[in-house]
C-alpha cells in the first residue's frame, strides 16, 4: 500500500493506493462500511485527456473518498484493480463528482459501469455551485471550479496541487494537455492529486448544499438539473455519424477558400487577415471611415487601436448578419475578402478538422453537451461548437448523418423567446396575437406603422422585440439593420407604446432584482446574478433562462415518453434527432407533442420537420424557404451511389 498524507484545514488526510490483493481487500471493507452507512462518497477519475471517445483514450485511475481519506485505484495497472473499482461504484449508494457528465461517460465507456445505473445516485457538485452563483470567478462570481470553491470554503491556505502537477508535466517534456497521458502512473504528485479531488469534493458538497438552502433554492430545481444532465449525457454518448468523405473534401475546400480570399486581401497590403491594425490601415487608405453602424465616430480598443470587428466589416462589405447583400452601398472588396477568409479559416479549424480527426472507431463525433453552462443556464456544445453554426447554412451540417436507413428530423419552438416574454410580462395585446395565430412580427409592424408596413418596418419591429429578449439597445439594433440611430429610437418608443406590459415588466423585474441583491429570480426559482452596471439586462436574463428551462422540461417530457433514443442534439430552442425512415415523421410529431405546452396562458407551439440523411438536408431550401427538391434529390442519389441509403 502506498500512503500519501496531506493536511487540509489543519486536519491530516490520507490517500491510499492499493498494490496487493490484501490492500484491495482492505479497500473493499472500507467501501462496505460506507455502503452500509449510506454515506455520500466523493469520486473522480484520471484519464489520458478530454477526448473520451477516441480509440486511443484510456482510463488511468478511479478514486473514491470521504472528508478524511481517499483510495486511488490504478485501473490501468491490472484487471483485478479495475474490477474492484467497478464493484465499488456499483455498491456505493451515493456518489458526488465535480462535473459529473465527464466522469460518468468515461466510466460507462472505459470501465463498463452503465450510465443509466450510475446517474440516479450521483450528485454533481458543479451543479450545486452553478445554482448558487452561475458566474465564473473571472466574472466576479463565487467560482465554479472545484479548486477555487475549496480555496474559499475548505482551506484557503492549501496549495494548488494542479499547479504542482503542471510543473511535473513540464519536467518530463510534456504540456498540460499531453501530460495526463505520459506521466508515470506511480508518480507521487499524480497520485496525491488524484486522491485529493475525492477528499475535497466530499468536504465542499455539504457547504454548497447548505448555501443553496440558505438562499432558498428548492431541491426540486436541483433534481431537475440532474435529470437534464443525464438526458444530455445519453445524447452525448450516442453521438452522430460523420460523412468522412465529405469532411475530407470540406477541409481542403475551406483551406483553399481561406487562402484565396487572403490572397485578395494581400493585394491591398494586408499580409494577415487576422491582423486588425493592418486591416484598419488598409481600409483607411481606401477612404473608409471605420464608423460602426449606428455610431457617429470610429470606436477604439482599450489599447487605443481602431476597431475593425465583424460588424464594421459586414457594413463595409454591404452584408447583413446572415451574410446576404443589403444593396445599401458598393461592397468594399478588402472587407469582403477579410470576412470570407476568416470565416473559412474558422469553419475549418472549429468544425471540419474536429469532424475529420475527432471520431470514435465507428466514425461518430461526440460533441460535449454542457447542460448547465451560461450565466442564464443556457446549454453549450463544444468539440465542435455546433450551437454556434450560422443559421440557415447547410455547409457544415451536411457532414452530419443519420444512421443508415434513418432520416434526420428537427423540432423547434415557434418564436419561443418572444412567447416567453409575452407570458412573463402578461402583455395582453401580444398574447392575443399569439393565440390568434398571427405572425408576431407582421402584427407588430402593423401596430406601429399601419397595414401598409414595409419589409424594412417588419425587420425593425422584429429587431426591437429581439432587443428586449437579448438585451440589445438602440446602438446594437442600428448596427444590425443599418438604420439611423434616431429612427431606431423612434421605433423602440413606438414598440413600448403598443406593448406597454413589456416595459412595465422590465421596470418591475429590475426593481425586484435590486431587492434580491442584484439577482433575477426566474419562475423555476433559478438565481441569475446581474452585474450592478447592467441592471437593464434583467429582462434578457429572465427570458433566456426561462426559455432554456422550457426546452429542458421538454427533454424530460421526451425521456418520460421513451423518446430519448431518437435524440441527437439540443440546439438553442430546437431538438435534432433521427429515426428509421418509415417512422421518422411519426417520431418527429410525437416529439413535437412532448415539447408543446401552455406557458402561463401562452401556447408554445412546435414545428417538426423531417429531412433527408444529413442534417444539412433540413437547410437545403430555396429563396422562399421551401425545400430545394433538386438539392435533396442529388443528396439522395449520392447516398444511393455510395450504397449508404436505405
Amino acid at each position: 500500500m502506498k500512503y500519501f498524507p496531506y493536511t487540509i484545514a489543519g486536519e491530516e488526510t490520507m490517500t491510499r493506493v492499493p498494490e496487493t490483493a490484501a490492500d484491495l481487500d482492505e479497500f473493499r471493507r472500507w467501501v462496505e462500511r460506507r455502503a452500509i452507512a449510506g454515506d455520500m462518497v466523493g469520486a473522480d477519475t484520471e484519464t489520458t485527456g478530454l477526448d473520451t471517445f477516441s480509440p486511443t483514450y484510456r482510463l488511468r485511475t478511479v478514486q473514491v473518498g470521504d472528508a478524511r481519506e481517499a483510495w486511488v485505484l490504478q485501473t490501468e495497472v491490472s484487471d483485478r484493480t479495475a474490477e474492484s473499482a467497478r464493484w465499488a461504484l456499483d455498491v456505493l449508494p451515493r456518489l458526488v463528482f465535480h462535473n459529473a457528465t465527464f466522469d460518468l461517460l468515461v466510466l460507462d465507456r472505459h470501465l463498463d459501469v452503465p450510465l443509466p445505473a450510475m446517474a440516479p445516485k450521483v450528485t454533481d457538485s458543479k451543479i450545486i455551485a452553478h445554482l448558487f452563483d452561475s458566474r465564473p470567478k473571472h466574472e466576479g462570481g463565487y467560482g465554479l471550479k472545484l479548486k477555487e470553491l475549496c480555496a474559499r470554503d475548505v482551506d484557503p491556505s492549501a496549495p494548488d496541487t494542479q499547479e504542482d502537477l503542471t510543473a511535473v508535466f513540464r519536467s518530463i517534456g510534456e504540456t498540460k494537455a499531453t501530460g495526463w497521458r505520459k506521466i508515470d502512473i506511480n508518480h507521487p504528485t499524480y497520485l496525491q492529486y488524484a486522491g485529493l479531488d475525492a477528499i475535497l469534493v466530499s468536504r465542499w458538497l455539504p457547504v454548497g448544499e447548505a448555501r443553496l438552502r440558505k438562499v432558498g433554492v428548492r431541491q426540486a430545481l436541483v433534481d431537475f438539473e440532474h435529470r437534464v444532465m443525464y438526458v444530455c449525457a445519453l445524447m452525448e454518448r450516442r453521438g452522430m455519424l460523420v460523412d468522412q468523405d465529405y469532411v475530407r473534401g470540406l477541409v481542403d475546400r475551406l483551406d483553399e477558400e481561406a487562402k484565396r480570399h487572403a490572397a485578395k486581401a494581400a493585394q491591398y497590403g494586408v499580409t494577415s487577415v487576422n491582423a486588425p491594425k493592418q486591416v484598419a490601415e488598409a481600409l483607411l487608405g481606401m477612404g473608409e471611415t471605420l464608423i460602426p453602424p449606428g455610431a457617429t465616430a470610429p470606436e477604439r480598443t482599450p489599447s487605443g487601436a481602431l476597431k475593425v470587428d465583424k460588424s464594421v466589416l459586414l457594413d463595409l462589405a454591404d452584408l447583413d448578419q446572415q451574410w446576404q447583400r443589403r444593396g445599401v452601398r458598393t461592397p468594399n472588396p478588402l472587407a469582403d475578402a477579410v470576412l470570407h477568409s476568416k470565416r473559412a479559416g474558422k469553419w475549418r479549424t472549429s468544425y471540419a478538422l474536429p469532424m475529420r480527426d475527432g471520431l470514435d472507431e465507428n466514425g461518430r463525433i461526440h460533441a460535449r453537451i454542457s447542460s448547465l453552462q451560461a450565466r442564464t443556464a443556457r446549454m453549450s456544445i463544444s468539440g465542435p461548437p455546433f450551437q454556434q453554426l450560422p443559421s440557415g447554412d447547410w455547409t457544415i451540417r451536411r457532414a452530419l448523418l443519420a444512421d443508415a436507413g434513418h432520416r434526420i428530423f428537427s423540432v423547434d419552438y415557434s418564436a419561443v423567446e418572444m412567447r416567453v416574454l409575452a407570458a412573463l410580462a402578461d402583455e395582453k395585446t401580444m398574447k392575443r396575437a399569439i393565440s390568434d395565430g398571427r405572425d408576431l412580427h407582421d402584427f407588430t409592424a402593423e401596430l406601429i406603422w399601419g397595414p401598409n408596413f414595409t419589409k424594412a418596418h417588419r425587420k425593425m419591429g422584429k429587431g426591437v422585440g429581439f432587443g428586449k429578449v437579448y438585451g440589445g439597445g438602440a446602438t446594437t439594433l442600428s448596427r444590425q439593420t443599418g438604420a439611423p440611430i434616431e429612427e431606431v429610437k423612434t421605433a423602440i418608443a413606438a414598440y413600448d407604446r403598443v406593448y406597454p406590459g413589456i416595459k412595465r415588466y422590465a421596470s418591475r423585474i429590475q426593481r425586484e432584482a435590486r431587492g434580491y441583491g442584484f439577482v433575477v429570480i426566474t419562475p423555476t426559482g433559478r438565481r441569475v446574478p446581474l452585474d450592478r452596471d447592467r441592471v437593464y439586462a434583467a429582462t434578457n436574463y429572465a427570458v433566456q433562462s426561462t426559455a432554456r428551462d422550457v426546452l429542458c422540461q421538454a427533454l424530460l417530457n421526451m425521456h418520460d415518453r421513451g423518446l430519448t433514443e431518437y435524440l441527437l442534439l439540443p440546439i438553442h430552442d430546437e431538438c435534432l434527432g433521427s429515426a428509421p425512415a418509415d417512422i421518422a415523421g411519426d417520431v418527429a410529431r410525437e416529439i413535437g407533442e412532448a415539447m408543446r405546452m401552455d406557458f402561463f396562458g401562452v401556447p408554445l407551439d412546435t414545428d417538426p420537420e423531417v429531412g433527408g440523411r444529413s442534417w444539412g438536408s433540413l437547410y437545403m431550401k430555396d429563396a422562399k424557404g421551401k425545400y430545394d427538391e433538386a438539392l435533396r434529390a442529388r443528396e439522395d442519389e449520392w447516398y444511393a451511389r455510395m450504397s449508404l441509403a436505405a
